[in-house]
This record gives C-alpha cells, structure tokens and sequence, in this order.
C-alpha cells in the first residue's frame, strides 16, 4: 500500500500563494505518477495537475496552466503543487493521489487508486 499525506492547505486571500505538500510512504516503487485534484462544495473532483515519478513529465488542466506548478522531489517522496494568484473559485479540499499506471489520460480520477486524506484551501476576496 502507499500512504499519502497532504499539508500546507490554510486561509489566505485572493491574490497571495500557497504551497501544497503530499508526502508519500509505503510501496512507492510501484507508482507511475502522483496528481492532485479539488473538490468544491457542491462539486465533483476535478483534475488539477498530474507528474511521472519517473522522468517527471508535467501535466495541468488548461484552466491552470500559468497559475499553479506541480514538482516532486524524489529523495524524500514528495510531490508539491505551488499555487500562485490564488482566487475565490480555487476553494476547494485539495488531494494528492497515485496512481500505479502509465494508462492515459492521468485526469480521470479512477486512474488512481491511493488518496490522501485533503488539504482545506479558501481563498477569500
């Protein structure tokens, strides 16, 4: 199993920026990319950005493209998303997920099978 653990979630105001943090633990040998997606009140989860752990090749919703930028440190099995310009509409829990297949596209949730517990993120105007 793998076991992943989100932090860095907090209250902050439209415009400043926030670094989310997922470390991971457990078989991680097997995993073939980490994501993260959100999930609004009211609202499905939605795809965020999506990494290989392997040669690290970087995927976002075009919606986010410019604003937030997903890395990962390989040493200490960590993946982050950095959030920058952060508005209203990004409120969302915020979880980090792996997935242990190279099957396209990373986007669809059922493509992972470890999460997170989530990370509470609100932006306010």
């Amino acid at each position: 199993q793998v076991q992943l653990v989100e932090s860095g979630g907090g209250l902050v105001q439209a415009g400043d920026s926030l670094r989310l943090s997922c470390a991971a633990s457990g078989r991680t040998f097997n995993t073939y990319a980490m994501g993260w997606f959100r999930q609004a009140p009211g609202k499905e989860r939605e795809f965020v950005a999506a990494i290989l752990w392997n040669g690290g090749t970087k995927y976002y919703t075009d919606s986010l493209k410019g604003q937030f930028s997903i890395s990962r440190d390989s040493y200490t099995n960590t993946v982050y998303l950095q959030m920058n310009d952060l508005k209203p509409e990004d409120t969302a829990v915020y979880y980090c997920a792996s997935s242990p297949s190279g099957a396209a596209p990373l986007s669809l949730v059922g493509r992972y099978n470890y999460w997170g517990q989530g990370t509470q993120v609100t932006v306010s105007s």
